[in-house]
């Protein structure tokens, strides 16, 4: 078997529009990635509050009624 080489990355030559095209679609891309984030956090954070709401309820620290 052969020894690992070690490659070393000096440059980059992209035409200026190709670069361009790619950064949009990385950001496009990068939208269905954010709301499934935003939708995981929404639901932790429902779950979070229905837990501490839970903990108050059966300590009986949570009011009782309206203000």
């Amino acid at each position: 078997m052969a020894a690992p080489k070690e490659v070393v990355l000096t440059g980059i030559d992209m035409p200026f529009f190709s670069m361009v095209w790619f950064i949009l679609k990385w950001t496009l891309a990068s939208i269905p990635a954010m709301i499934i984030l935003w939708l995981l956090g929404a639901l932790l954070f429902a779950l979070g509050g229905g837990i501490i709401a839970a903990i108050l309820a059966a300590t009986g620290v949570a009011a009782q009624g309206g203000v």
